[in-house]
C-alpha cells in the first residue's frame, strides 16, 4: 500500500477515539484514558514486534528520546489546551496547526520547500478543520489554552519527524513499541495523580474494558503500526496534513453512531478536509533512496 494511504488509514483509526470514549464510562479523566491507551497500545506493539522477531540494530538514542518526549508532551498539551480553551477552539488549533509545524520541521531538518500544491492543500484542509470544530464555546483560560494547543501541534509534528528517523534506522514495529512503552512510563505519575484508582477501576468494567481495548489495540497498536510505516516514506509536512482525515472520521462517527447533529458549517468543513487531504495525497515528494520527486500514487 502506498505510504500516503498508510498515513490516512492510521488517521481514520485515530478518528474513532472520540466515539469510543463517548460510548465508554462517564467521568473518566482524559489524562487517565490517554495513559491507559498508551499502556494497552504499547503492549500490543511489543507483541507485534516480538512476533516479527526483529534483529535490527539499536535505535538512535537522540531520536528515541525526542519521540518519547514529544508523545508525552502532546498528551499533556492537547488535553490541557482543550480543557482551558474549549473543545472546539482547542481541537481546531491543535490539529490545524500540525501541518504548519510539520512544514517548519521538514524545512529545518530536511531542507524541504512547500510546493504550490501542498500550500493549496494545507490552506483548504486547515480551513476545513476550523469549520468542523464549530463555534468556540466558553473558555476557562483561552490565552493559555491556545498556547497549549499550538504546543500540541508542534509536539505532534516533532514526534512524526523523530518517528520517521527511527523507522528509517530500524524495525517499524519495534520503534513504535519502544516509544509508547517509554511514554507510558513517563506519564504514569501524572495519570495516577489526575485520576487515581477510582478512574482506573471504571476502566475494568464491561464498557470501560471495551473502550480501553479499542483505544489501545485499534486506535494505537494498529494505527501506529500503519503510521510508522507510512511516515517513513512521507515528508512530515505531508503526513501531518494527511492526518487531518482524523476529524473527518470523528464527525462522521459522531453523527452516525453517537447521534450528534451535523451542522451545515461542519458539513462544508468535511468537504474541504476531504479535498485538502486528497490533494495532499498526490503532492510530489522526494524518493528517500534517490532524492527524486515523484507523485504519490493513490
Amino acid at each position: 500500500m502506498p505510504a500516503a494511504l498508510l498515513v490516512v488509514a492510521a488517521a481514520i483509526l485515530w478518528g474513532t477515539t472520540g466515539t469510543a470514549q463517548a460510548l465508554g464510562p462517564d467521568g473518566v479523566d482524559p489524562l487517565v484514558v490517554g495513559w491507559v491507551r498508551m499502556v494497552v497500545g504499547g503492549a500490543g506493539l511489543v507483541v507485534l514486534a516480538s512476533l516479527r522477531r526483529s534483529t535490527a540494530s539499536a535505535l538512535p538514542v537522540g531520536w528515541t528520546v525526542a519521540a518519547v518526549a514529544s508523545v508525552a508532551t502532546y498528551q499533556l498539551t492537547f488535553f490541557g489546551g482543550v480543557r482551558l480553551a474549549g473543545v472546539a477552539l482547542g481541537t481546531a488549533v491543535g490539529i490545524g496547526s500540525a501541518p504548519i509545524w510539520g512544514g517548519l520541521v521538514d524545512w529545518r531538518f530536511a531542507g524541504w520547500r512547500p510546493s504550490p500544491r501542498w500550500i493549496v492543500a494545507a490552506t483548504i484542509a486547515i480551513a476545513g478543520a476550523v469549520l468542523v470544530a464549530g463555534e468556540p464555546g466558553d473558555a476557562e483560560r483561552p490565552g493559555l489554552g491556545l498556547l497549549l494547543a499550538v504546543a500540541a501541534g508542534a509536539s505532534y509534528a516533532m514526534y512524526a519527524y523523530a518517528l520517521q528517523q527511527l523507522a528509517r534506522a530500524g524495525d517499524a514495529d519495534r520503534v513504535a513499541a519502544s516509544v509508547f512503552v517509554a511514554a507510558a512510563v513517563v506519564l504514569a505519575p501524572v495519570a495516577l495523580i489526575a485520576g487515581g484508582g477510582e478512574a482506573l477501576g471504571q476502566l475494568t468494567t464491561g464498557r470501560g474494558a471495551l473502550m480501553a481495548l479499542h483505544l489501545g489495540l485499534v486506535a494505537t497498536t494498529l494505527s501506529y503500526a500503519l503510521f510508522t510505516r507510512g511516515v517513513r516514506d512521507t515528508p512530515v509536512a505531508t503526513a501531518t496534513l494527511l492526518s487531518l482525515a482524523e476529524p473527518v472520521t470523528a464527525v462522521v462517527l459522531g453523527v452516525t453512531i453517537v447521534g450528534e447533529a451535523l451542522t451545515t458549517t461542519a458539513a462544508i468543513g468535511i468537504g474541504l478536509l476531504l479535498v485538502g487531504v486528497t490533494t495532499a495525497a498526490t503532492v510530489r515528494t522526494p524518493d528517500p533512496t534517490t532524492g527524486t520527486a515523484t507523485d504519490v500514487p493513490v
